[in-house]
């Protein structure tokens, strides 16, 4: 086993929110070293599709990547809440907030690919898969390897960005987690009216969908619910999906008329708690996954990175990692953090469910959305900044 110590900065997972964060650094002159699992390139072919936040596009535009998938980008100017079966909807429109778009749908892999391209290589280590990760009260190491070689790499300021793989969990850190006994179905449908770059927040008494413009004529497709009526959903073939789909959503875009493969995963709740250890932070999906609900948790990840490396940016080298500044950083994002945990948990608690007369009360609250602007200024800075 080599072993080799450092003063950089080291990021677990090079996904959009650690390149985020390595770019940041890059471009401010701080030196960094970034572990990879995968092959360099292997995520550009992704078309995953992620909700971007009108902050989230102001972080790539200040990184100078926003110009390279802007063309890739389909807009959200208008979302359209509404829940079945029952009275009251509201409209967010981007000109009532003075916002070129509320938010936008982007492919997974044209997002990484420009980050890559941004990053400089020699601070990436791709193809290196780490395996373990010790805080101490002078630096944190992580076990990786690369080509077969075990290496530990020492850091003063060691974070972990590695999204659904979790490695912060093995830090011994406390992990709570709520399990909504609930499926995502997710894809992408065509239909008969076009997007008119309007997103889609329908709740049901099942749990919330959603339709996100994507592309000159496609939807890409949320619909959550219990996994045993998701997995009845995956078994249909795509006509027979297509209708129940149209019987779900209503006519709001005519009848579906395509789709293409569809996949599920469980839904649930998972934070780490603290979300720090000495010489250590873990950030985005790595330290809260919440509900897909209002998109908040891709963009909460991006709001950590950027808070972060403006703190590293700001802090001496001889404090990385010290007390005072996982204080500092646990503080500054406490507040988005919690209030997107609270935000996704009420709407799904809220809309989620089929309570005798909650329904008039969901409707009469959506009604009273759709007059009072101040209340729609606080839903559109919380799902756009996390304020």
């Amino acid at each position: 086993m080599q072993s080799q110590s450092m003063s950089s900065v080291v990021i677990v997972g090079g996904g959009p929110v650690g390149s985020v964060l390595a770019l940041t650094l890059q471009q401010q002159g701080i030196p960094f070293t970034m572990l990879e699992a995968r092959s360099k390139g292997a995520s550009h072919t992704d078309t995953r599709a992620l909700a971007l936040s009108y902050g989230s596009r102001l972080i790539l535009e200040k990184l100078g990547v926003w110009d390279a998938v802007a063309a890739k980008a389909t807009a959200i100017n208008t979302i359209h809440i509404s829940q079945r079966g029952g009275l009251g909807r509201a409209k967010l429109n981007a000109t009532d907030h003075n916002m070129p778009a509320i938010g936008y749908v982007l492919p997974y892999g044209a997002l990484t690919q420009a980050l890559d391209t941004a990053l400089e290589t020699t601070n990436v280590l791709y193809e290196a898969e780490a395996t373990a990760i010790k805080p101490n009260q002078t630096m944190s190491e992580v076990t990786f390897t690369q080509t077969g070689v075990t290496q530990v790499l020492a850091s003063p300021l060691l974070i972990v960005a590695d999204g659904g793989r979790s490695l912060g969990e093995i830090t011994g850190i406390k992990k709570e987690t709520k399990e909504y006994g609930d499926d995502a179905l997710v894809s992408k449908v065509t239909a008969e009216l076009p997007h008119n770059n309007i997103a889609y927040e329908r709740f049901t008494p099942e749990g919330p969908m959603a339709l996100l413009p994507n592309g000159d004529e496609g939807f890409s497709l949320v619909w959550t619910g219990k996994k045993s009526k998701v997995d009845a959903l995956l078994a249909l073939d795509d006509a027979t999906f297509l209708t129940q789909l149209h019987v779900a959503f209503g006519d709001r875009v005519g009848k579906f008329l395509g789709i293409e493969k569809r996949m599920s995963f469980p839904l649930k709740l998972s934070t780490l708690k603290p979300s720090t250890a000495p010489h250590l932070v873990i950030i985005g999906n790595a330290a809260q996954t919440m509900h897909p609900v209002a998109g908040q948790g891709f963009n909460v990840g991006m709001r950590d990175a950027w808070t972060l490396a403006d703190l590293i940016v700001n802090t001496p080298n001889a404090e990385l990692g010290s007390a005072p500044m996982l204080e500092a950083y646990s503080v500054l994002r406490s507040r988005d953090t919690r209030g997107g945990i609270l935000f996704t948990d009420l709407l799904v608690n809220v809309f989620g469910n089929d309570i005798i007369g909650l329904q008039a009360i969901r409707g009469a609250g959506l009604g009273a959305l759709e007059l009072l602007k101040p209340a729609k200024n606080f839903l559109v800075g919380k799902m756009s900044f996390g304020k």
